[in-house]
């Protein structure tokens, strides 16, 4: 309610009336008679008057109010098993970026020296050959001497090719005594003509380094580095590394004593700078080092498990949330995803499995 005010115009009319119209009087002689006539008047007076007048007006008037919405939330009750419930063991990953392809770059040592390991070399290769995706994949073979690779313009191997195919391209294969795996890849990718014409620039890019020798770049990668940099800004960070080289006496596998000077130290840094999978160049077995490595370059459809778990027990969960869109296989000990979880999602995978303690032939469980 508001009070207004309001000007009325009062209207007051005064009125003096000292005589009531005019009187008569008779003349009588040498009497002298008066007539007396008074007019009346009337004005008008303007006054100002205060009234309080009480108006209804509506008015929005803001309310809080409280409502209770119900929400689902997820409650992890711990239960007691009975027996032995096992160990807990979370297997966990991060999703790569999906890729439009695969190109693969070795770059072999073609030193003397090297040629002990043409074994493994081949059998690595085709372990990868196998283990890279059914299509959309390249794969060529250079020296890591870089006069000779800025050089090399053979056909990349590509779907449909095998180890035959792969040994011939080692065969004709330019080779050099340099010790220059950084500058060797620079000088292929960056001024080899005929590397443009089959590298795509859309797609992961994979570097595999074989020496038993050190990196000896001096030009433009005289340090790791200048290497890391440059590499990791091609493929718009799509870039992966792989070394196979030698390792220090006290961890090596070799059955030789292995000098310091021939130690792979420069290329197990850059490796290590883009996470990537070391091998030690005199293990008998490459192949689970590259099968790791082409493993790293495509999204993770499946993961396999490092230990064989208790079935019911396995939760997947990605970015902290639990998820249910995936099936484990005991024949492989692996989960496989119906889904395939989104680029850069945090994947675990819990589960418990039974611990099996070495046998020491011992039959005192006591503590001792």
């Amino acid at each position: 309610m508001f009070n207004k005010l309001f000007k009325l115009l009062a209207i007051v009319g005064i009125a003096a009336s000292i005589a009531c119209g005019p009187d008569y009087g008779i003349f009588k002689p040498e009497v002298t008679e008066y007539v007396y006539m008074i007019d009346t008047a009337i004005e008008t007076v303007e006054v100002e008057v205060e009234v309080l007048v009480e108006v209804p007006v509506e008015v929005e008037v803001p309310v809080e109010v409280v409502v209770e919405v119900p929400v689902e939330v997820p409650v992890y009750i711990e239960t007691v098993v009975e027996g032995d419930p096992g160990e807990i063991w979370i297997d966990s990953f991060i999703q790569l970026n999906a890729i439009d392809g695969v190109d693969v770059l070795w770059i072999i040592d073609t030193s003397g020296s090297m040629y002990r390991y043409d074994p493994q070399l081949m059998a690595g290769i085709e372990t990868m050959l196998l283990a890279l995706p059914a299509t959309n994949w390249r794969l060529v073979m250079i020296s890591n001497d870089p006069s000779k690779a800025v050089l090399e313009s053979q056909f990349p191997l590509v779907p449909g090719d095998d180890i035959a195919d792969a040994e011939a391209m080692y065969a004709a294969m330019g080779r050099g005594g340099s010790e220059k795996g950084f500058e060797a890849a620079h000088d292929y990718i960056a001024m080899n003509p005929y590397a443009i014409t089959w590298m795509r620039p859309d797609a992961a890019l994979l570097i595999v380094f074989v020496s038993d020798e050190e990196e000896q770049s001096v030009t433009t990668m005289s340090a790791v580095s200048d290497f890391t940099s440059w590499y990791g800004s091609l493929r718009g960070g799509s870039t992966f590394l792989a070394s196979i080289v030698t390792h220090e006496d006290d961890v090596s596998l070799c059955s030789w004593f292995v000098s310091s000077i021939n130690v792979g130290d420069r290329y197990m840094e850059a490796t290590n700078y883009f996470g990537g999978i070391i091998v030690d160049i005199c293990d008998e077995d490459w192949a689970p080092g590259m099968t790791d490595s082409t493993h790293s370059i495509v999204p993770h459809e499946s993961w396999p498990l490092t230990h064989e778990p208790i079935e019911d027990s396995i939760a997947v969960f990605i970015n902290g949330s639990l998820d249910s869109n995936w099936l484990y296989s005991a024949m492989d000990n692996t989960v496989y995803f119906t889904t395939i979880p989104v680029p850069s999602a945090w994947v675990e995978i819990g589960y418990r499995y039974l611990s099996i303690d070495p046998d020491t032939g011992s039959t005192d469980t006591t503590t001792p």
